[in-house]
């Protein structure tokens, strides 16, 4: 029961949006994974503080499953989801969709793909693959944080889909039934820009947004109180810097992707302004990545007094000004 599909594989920045675009190109669909961030305006900002998570964090993009409901609804794509209580029914419905030359998406813990290098490898239950043949005891996957089509035991892809704990993938697949090959993308990017700049700014919630970004500067400097010890502040003042850039991000918090879509959205439209927009979201994507490297070195170097934190504190504060400004701009824009 072998069948290998004939798919271009391509890395991606971000497991979600490398799958996306990935399916829909593989449909016919020609669009880039830039545009399918903006066009689902994924770009965003969340200061938590939550049982969900033992220490206070932050995400810099919608929730997992967002992009993928704004992109359909916004371009008219339909896509077939499942979940799967029963595993050798959940086991049997992905084979019989690769055997039909189906490439699917699953989702999965990031943990068990065990073809990528093991100080890689750490429990995140809303990672995507594309799940692209069968091959013997193998399914043959297209990992967009991976160089090459690669193979996962069936076993392994069976432990990543029905993973316990924080948001559980519960063998959740899904792939087109409808891509429309020809779509204007006009009115779908304007309206994407226009909830972004919502959520960064137009939400009356102290944690979302920018009103996040200038939450996490105030906070940041009461850390050393939560932590259990230095090797414990450590990590989580180091983890600002996984956060920023190691976990599909694209570099700098999704900002140099949406400074990626900006100028492929001025070209689209026909607007200049939008090609400055990119360019300014660009330094401020050059800006967070300071951030990154600053949290980096201090949390490293154990050299978390009140003077470092106060200094990552503003950088942080600059950071909500800027993207204030920005969005505010933005908005006026469309």
């Amino acid at each position: 029961m072998n069948n290998i599909i004939d798919f271009q594989h391509r890395m991606a920045a971000h497991c979600e949006t490398g799958t996306l675009t990935a399916l829909f190109n593989y449909s016919g669909l020609k669009i880039t994974e830039p545009l399918v961030f903006g066009i689902a305006n994924g770009i965003f900002f969340g200061y938590l503080e939550t049982d969900n998570f033992p220490f206070p964090t932050f995400i810099v993009r919608s929730r997992p499953g967002q992009i993928r409901k704004n992109i359909t609804s916004r371009l008219g794509i339909k896509l077939k989801e499942n979940t799967y209580k029963d595993v050798a029914k959940g086991e049997a419905a992905l084979d019989k969709l690769i055997l039909n030359n189906i490439p699917t998406a699953a989702q999965v813990d990031f943990f068990y793909m065990d073809y990528m290098p093991d100080w890689q490898r750490v429990h995140i239950n809303v990672h995507f693959i594309l799940v692209t043949g069968i091959k013997d005891d193998y399914y043959v996957v297209s990992d967009s944080y991976y160089p090459k089509i690669s193979e996962l035991k069936k076993e392994s892809m069976r432990k990543a889909r029905w993973a316990g704990g924080h948001m559980p993938p519960k063998g959740f697949l899904f792939y087109p039934e409808k891509v429309p090959t020809e779509i204007d993308f006009r009115k779908p990017i304007i309206k994407g820009i226009k909830n972004a700049c919502r959520n960064m700014i137009g939400l009356p919630v102290p944690f979302i947004g920018v009103k996040g970004i200038y939450k996490f500067a105030n906070k940041v400097k009461e850390w050393p109180l939560l932590a259990r010890d230095t090797e414990h502040l450590s990590h989580e003042i180091m983890k600002i810097n996984i956060l920023l850039e190691d976990q599909g991000t694209g570099g700098a918090g999704f900002r140099f992707m949406y400074a990626s879509f900006l100028q492929q959205a001025s070209e689209i439209l026909g607007n200049n302004n939008l090609a400055d927009m990119s360019k300014r979201m660009m330094l401020n994507g050059d800006e967070w990545r300071k951030i990154s490297y600053f949290a980096a070195k201090i949390g490293k170097n154990r050299d978390l007094g009140p003077d470092k934190l106060a200094e990552l504190s503003e950088l942080i504060r600059k950071r909500g000004d800027e993207e204030k400004s920005f969005f505010t701009d933005l908005k006026k824009m469309v």
